[in-house]
């Protein structure tokens, strides 16, 4: 979707109001309802039907009433709401054209008071060319209840951290300026990407360079995971900037050395078929080899710094809830699908324990009850209005010795047989269900107030 900033002056206090009540129900709703948009923005003269739809109008918000009546927002309402919040905080005063698009994120322009410009990327995950990032980057394994603006704003917020920490140690990166939501503000980079620069004064000292700042960055704990012609800045004197880092994992992952690998194949790949440039990598296994200085880095030979960037980017603004909630997505999922099968497992299990714990008391129960049943018809001759059907599974001779050594006793002690058939009677009630006697269903009266056997007495007095 286009951004338009034009909108921007059409909206009021109330649009804003109304837009910050929806993100704030998105937390634990999918689709906020209006009940609750209403109740959350609780404007003084009310109207917030009518900010509704103005804000439809712009497809700032999206109306779903499919199961209920709500509304969710789109990009375009999260983008107005960041770029709101950088305005007020003095960050910039204006938007202007936009400058790439990538498959993750668009950058434009904007300009502060003095006129420096500056670079804004505004995270986009999720669009439809770009869906399968839950498979590979596992944001959303096993986990569908999380929205698409919930995880931009996170993979924008470890950008920010990254950022901050790689220019703290004199990476060549882009000046981090400030970060809300989904949007993160930077110093604007003078220069080209590598996939659009065809000659080179010096390409093997440009090679040298960026195979320096991998293994630097392996060094300092952190791996870049796409690394590439794409994420290489270079302006007119050849000096290197990188870009592009929501992406970045610790060389603690499980899959460090494929990322790292990854990336070095990446730029030899590229210098290989770009500048026409010859790597003799030697390949030998024995250990007193000589080893050429163009020969590929190895993940093995790399020592880590003692003041490894992975521990310290907590203090850069990336909090450990929000490393949390993104490790969640990206490092957790394979771990976290065994985890969840073994406690499916034992959900099952303990679920067919107590089934059949349930099982065997419901048999046991119903058993009695058919006992009852027999006596009772014995002795009363009425019919049983309940039948049990009882199937047991692997009857032991044991069990058919004690009932009947029971069923003896019973005969021989007549206070045990009266006892035995008032719980009788109690059973057979209480499988009824309450429900009246046979007798007992004719003694009902009828509309007329007269009951059924009066109406037999009269007719036979008549007689």
């Amino acid at each position: 979707m286009k951004l338009d900033v034009n909108v921007l002056r059409y909206l009021s206090k109330d649009d804003f109001r109304v837009l910050t009540a929806v993100e704030m129900g998105m937390r634990n709703h999918e689709i906020v309802p209006s009940e609750l948009v209403e109740r959350i923005a609780s404007l003084k003269h009310g109207g917030t039907y009518k900010v509704l739809k103005n804000l439809l109008k712009y497809k700032l918000l999206h109306h779903d009433a499919s199961k209920y009546d709500g509304f969710r927002l789109t990009y375009l309402g999260y983008d107005f709401l960041a770029i709101k919040t950088l305005v007020n905080r003095g960050i910039f005063t204006g938007v202007g054209r936009q400058i790439g698009v990538g498959k993750e994120s668009d950058i434009f322009e904007v300009a502060q008071e003095d006129g420096t410009i500056l670079a804004m990327k505004l995270h986009r995950l999720g669009r439809t060319s770009f869906r399968a990032v839950k498979s590979k980057r596992d944001y959303l394994r096993h986990r569908s209840s999380f929205s698409w603006l919930y995880l931009s704003r996170l993979a924008a917020l470890k950008e920010f951290a990254f950022m901050k920490a790689l220019e703290e140690h004199d990476f060549p990166v882009p000046k981090a300026i400030d970060c809300n939501r989904h949007c993160v503000i930077m110093s604007l980079v003078q220069g080209y990407p590598m996939v659009q620069v065809k000659q080179l004064q010096n390409p093997e000292t440009i090679f040298e360079k960026i195979i320096g700042i991998v293994v630097r960055l392996a060094e300092h704990g952190l791996i870049h995971c796409d690394f590439n012609e794409f994420n290489i800045m270079i302006d007119d004197e050849e000096k290197i900037t990188m870009i592009d880092f929501p992406q970045m994992v610790s060389v603690s992952h499980r899959n460090a050395q494929m990322y790292f690998d990854r990336d070095i194949e990446c730029i030899f790949k590229f210098f290989r078929k770009r500048f026409n440039m010859t790597f003799h990598e030697d390949k030998g296994e024995s250990d007193e080899t000589e080893v050429d200085e163009n020969s590929r880095p190895s993940f093995y030979d790399i020592t880590k710094d003692a003041n490894a960037l992975d521990r310290d980017l907590e203090a850069s603004g990336f909090t450990r809830k929000e490393q949390n909630d993104l490790d969640k997505f990206i490092e957790g999922g394979v771990e976290k699908s065994e985890d969840s099968d073994e406690d499916e497992d034992e959900e099952s299990d303990d679920k067919e324990q107590t089934c059949e714990s349930n099982e065997e008391e419901n048999v046991d129960e119903l058993k009695s009850l058919q006992l009852q049943e027999k006596e009772q018809k014995s002795s009363d001759g009425v019919e049983a209005e309940v039948k049990c059907d009882v199937t047991e599974k692997g009857e032991n001779s044991e069990d058919k010795d004690d009932a009947e050594s029971d069923e003896e006793e019973e005969e021989d002690d007549p206070e045990l047989v009266k006892q035995l058939g008032k719980q009788r009677r109690r059973a057979m009630a209480a499988a009824r269900g309450g429900r009246k006697s046979q007798s007992s269903r004719n003694t009902y009266k009828d509309k007329g107030g007269r009951s059924q056997n009066s109406k037999i007495h009269s007719n036979m007095s008549g007689w």
